[in-house]
């Protein structure tokens, strides 16, 4: 009967990713599923089955979840990094940070120029679309005057995108993570940058040689250094350990200031951009929401302990635990083709294993937003490849025997789990 209850408990995970299946089906793209619908319906369906309470308790249960001071915490994060992202973007600072990067180095060095200015700039901007966005027809570009193949192009600013998705102080991913597992996000950074450096340089060598021999760069606009100011400014900020809703407050206002000393934009033009990046995080904080008081009456009904019963009843050791976080990640990740959802849904049972195992809550961030991306870049339907697809003019599958960094990644992030890689944590 117990065993009965938990299956019926966590069926609404199964409905949240046969709802998102079923309406990929009928919209013949993953890409244009409403996920805010998938999880309306959801939430439906979850308080139906939770028969135990009436209805007033079961929506108080769900207000509950919804309302979390961690999960209100992390909207204000959003908020003001979508304020950050649209008012930079609006000043010029992405193209600024893309000329910049690409006009230090050589000709021959272009293939591996355009995966480190993805990092950079994905790193800085915390998001892997709009790196893709920026970079991409950079990338084509060069193709057009290189012998280099769109497709081999095309992956290294994608691959170069979720470098900084996964490790930037201001993307989702980063911030879901780190606030579901309850850790700061430089300590994270700390732990997750040793994960995936490796990866990053052996990719980088990779794109050298594959580059040795081209001629021809792309035209660069303007090369201004002042506008990389703000990305400076928040990355450094972070990096002392300063509370991130400072570092975005401060972001925020250098941006302003260094769009209205260069003219981009007049203090209503600021304005303006700040209630477009803030508009723009509105479905992701309604999600967020909706996640959080999905997972509130899982939790009240017993799916909570049923899931973690069933994936740990053979775990005994911390690297099975981090190997059960890691597979809990990706296989959502591939039902929602959403790495901030996939972390959203499982950040709170990844941590109740965590926490029971005794995995470090850094770790736990790291493995849950690590793994995101890592499924995230390699499924053809999920957002970043069809972006970076449809600027390029080939299909998603045409990119992914190409992305080597994602590839690697993954590879260094099993290594890690496997030989509890980084090991001493309290000197990290």
């Amino acid at each position: 009967m117990k065993h009965y209850k938990g299956i019926i408990a966590i069926t609404p995970l199964f409905v949240l990713a046969l709802s998102f299946l079923a309406l990929s089906a009928a919209l013949g793209d993953f890409s244009k599923v409403p996920l805010l619908i998938v999880f309306i319906l959801t939430a439906v369906y979850a308080l139906c089955i939770t028969r135990e309470l009436p209805l007033k308790e079961r929506l108080k249960c769900f207000s509950k979840g919804a309302g979390a001071p961690d999960l209100l915490m992390m909207v204000w994060i959003f908020m003001l990094a979508g304020a950050f992202a649209a008012s930079a973007k609006t000043a010029g600072c992405i193209d600024a940070t893309v000329n910049a990067t690409l006009s230090v180095l050589p000709d021959e060095m272009i293939l591996a120029g355009i995966f480190i200015a993805a990092c950079f700039v994905s790193l800085s901007i915390g998001t892997s679309v709009g790196t893709i966005v920026a970079l991409v027809p950079v990338a084509v570009g060069v193709a057009a005057k290189t012998d280099i193949s769109v497709p081999m192009a095309t992956a290294s600013a994608v691959g170069g995108a979720f470098f900084g998705d996964n490790l930037s102080f201001i993307s989702d991913t980063t911030i879901v993570a780190t606030q579901s597992q309850g850790c700061k996000l430089n300590d994270k950074f700390r732990v997750n940058f040793r994960i995936v450096l490796p990866a990053a340089l052996i990719t980088m060598a990779v794109y050298v040689v594959l580059g040795l021999g081209q001629t021809g760069s792309p035209e660069l606009g303007e090369v201004n250094w002042l506008k990389m100011l703000p990305y400076i400014v928040v990355i450094g900020l972070a990096l002392t350990g300063m509370n991130v809703l400072l570092v975005l407050l401060i972001g925020n206002l250098f941006t302003g200031i260094i769009g209205i000393s260069t003219g981009a934009f007049d203090i209503e033009g600021w304005f303006a951009a700040i209630q477009t990046g803030i508009s723009g995080m509105a479905e992701l904080i309604m999600i967020s929401m909706l996640a959080g008081g999905l997972l509130a009456l899982i939790k009240q009904n017993g799916g909570i302990d049923y899931i973690i019963r069933s994936l740990t009843k053979r775990v005994s050791t911390g690297r099975g635990a981090e190997w059960s976080i890691a597979a809990l990640v990706s296989i959502t990740n591939l039902c929602t083709a959403n790495n901030t959802v996939a972390i959203l849904s499982v950040g709170k049972l990844s941590r109740d294993i965590a926490e029971k195992y005794g995995v470090d809550k850094r770790k736990s961030a790291s493995v849950l937003d690590t793994f995101s991306c890592f499924v995230q870049s390699l499924i053809p339907y999920g957002a970043q490849l069809l972006m970076a697809a449809g600027l390029a003019a080939i299909s998603p599958v045409e990119i992914i025997p190409f992305l080597f960094y994602p590839f690697i990644m993954g590879v260094c992030a099993m290594l890690a789990i496997q030989f509890r890689y980084p090991g001493k944590y309290s000197s990290i």
